[in-house]
């Protein structure tokens, strides 16, 4: 029998020998369990960043739109803000206009997110890749896409490439380059993440509040910095507003405007654990669809569990519409039928995984494992988990009762420069996001090409509802 999740917050928790490389905990809860905790020290930065409800508003510097008008970017200081118009267009156009204004926004694009493409390659295939391998999954996820944005790729790919096709290290996008960029997660997994939702008697106002952390593969030099971008995907009563990196098209982080909010967050797997992905589908892309398609985060977590089968990675997703909160945790069908987890959209009421702790109401904590009681574990055995998913236990504790203020204060309580403990907000944070149900506001700090800081500027990039 595995042994129970609570006492590895323990074991994660020590200090790490010299030829170690996991991180320990800086100052859990003492007293779980028969072995008190021994605290070693303060990671917390001891920083007042004079945070306060309301987010800073930038002006752009900059705005370029495409001769057909389909495509607006700006520049702001932090980010790109881009408007699709597919009201006024079809779906090849709009992706073509995009991929037009991309390089007369941002000359170095290719030069920058090429390589970065080929970084995340080399990972996934332990170094040494074919680009017949690559093409091979990508054609084939690309081909289970729904049509509409089959096109819409097609438009972007054709018009960044110029004709240029396979997978050639040249600091130039080919169309298949391209085509990789809209399915990092669902072909290549570089993602980590967390998040924690609040409500009821948890917030001052009573209403909810989602804290997303995007953790996301930043680049030996902190390239990825260079290409945040908030997407307003302009398109009636299937407007989306999608947080994430420029010149891509499925879903990371987005909310939709019926005031649903849903991102991913990865579960890892099982070494056993073989990847399919021929007759599979996108999962990505199905998120896009679903917040194009449903009203509520009960509905976009349904349909996503009930796809869930047929995607290629296990994975979590948070979602919420200010009334109701969810973890869809999706699993896969080779998974499933080997009787290592199951889909299931969980809630707060949700039985946990025996050992695991949740000691708060009126909350709802996610990080890179199924939960739910009897589903695949990736708590045991693996510290940064179960020390996470322990800290926002006992800050939620400490809080009680939650302001934006207090939420901002919170993500970024710890030093992200350092590598002796487990943190919430690391050094692999790409994106903090904070949906306020209360205001409407949704703000985001950005890791730009520094890195991530201790205390970054939350932005205010837009209000839930408006596209």
């Amino acid at each position: 029998m595995r042994n129970k999740i609570l006492s590895l917050i323990i074991a994660g928790s020590v200090l790490v020998s010299a030829a170690g490389c996991n991180k320990t905990s800086d100052n859990m809860v003492p007293g779980i369990g028969d072995s008190p905790l021994t605290p070693v020290g303060n990671y917390l930065n001891g920083v007042d960043a004079g945070y306060t409800d309301e987010g800073i508003i930038e002006e752009a510097v900059a705005t370029y739109v495409s001769d057909d008008g389909l495509c607006t970017i700006s520049v702001m200081p932090d980010y790109y803000d881009v408007t699709l118009d597919y009201e006024n267009g079809s779906r090849y156009d709009v992706g073509a206009s995009y991929g037009r204004t991309i390089p007369q926004t941002m000359p170095s694009y290719e030069s920058v997110m090429e390589p970065y493409l080929y970084g995340n390659i080399r990972t996934l295939f332990g170094g040494y890749y074919t680009a017949e391998a690559v093409e091979d999954r990508v054609y084939t996820l690309y081909a289970s896409m729904r049509e509409e944005y089959r096109e819409e790729i097609d438009g972007l790919a054709s018009s960044l490439s110029q004709g240029r096709h396979g997978f050639v290290e040249d600091e130039l996008l080919s169309y298949e380059e391209v085509l990789a960029l809209q399915m990092i997660p669902d072909v290549l997994r570089p993602t980590a993440c967390s998040a924690l939702t609040l409500w009821g008697e948890r917030t001052e106002t009573g209403e909810m509040l989602t804290l997303r952390n995007l953790e996301w593969g930043l680049g030996e030099n902190y390239q990825m910095g260079l290409f945040n971008a908030v997407t307003h995907m302009q398109n009636g009563e299937r407007s989306i507003t999608a947080i994430a990196l420029l010149g891509m098209l499925d879903i990371i982080s987005a909310v939709n405007d019926d005031g649903v909010f849903a991102a991913i967050l990865d579960v890892g797997s099982e070494e056993h654990e073989q990847f399919i992905y021929e007759g599979r589908k996108c999962y990505t892309m199905e998120l896009r669809y679903a917040l194009e398609e449903f009203t509520t985060a009960r509905q976009v977590g349904e349909f996503m569990v009930g796809e869930s089968a047929e995607f290629t990675w296990c994975h979590n997703l948070t979602i919420t519409d200010g009334n109701e909160a969810f973890c869809a945790e999706d699993c896969v069908l080779q998974v499933e039928q080997a009787g290592d987890g199951y889909s299931i959209l969980r809630d707060a009421s949700t039985p946990l995984l025996e050992g695991l702790s949740w000691d708060n109401s009126d909350s709802l904590c996610i990080v890179n494992s199924f939960a739910s009681e009897g589903n695949q574990d990736g708590f045991t055995g693996v510290p940064s988990n179960t020390v996470r998913f322990a800290k926002y236990n006992e800050w939620v504790s400490e809080i009680g009762v939650f302001s934006v203020t207090d939420l901002k204060n919170m993500i970024t309580q710890e030093t992200v420069e350092q590598y002796d403990v487990e943190n919430v907000h690391s050094n692999g944070t790409s994106q903090l996001i904070i949906i306020d149900y209360a205001t409407g506001s949704i703000q985001v700090a950005f890791t730009g090409s520094e890195g991530p800081v201790d205390n970054p500027l939350f932005v205010e990039v837009g209000n839930i509802g408006v596209n």
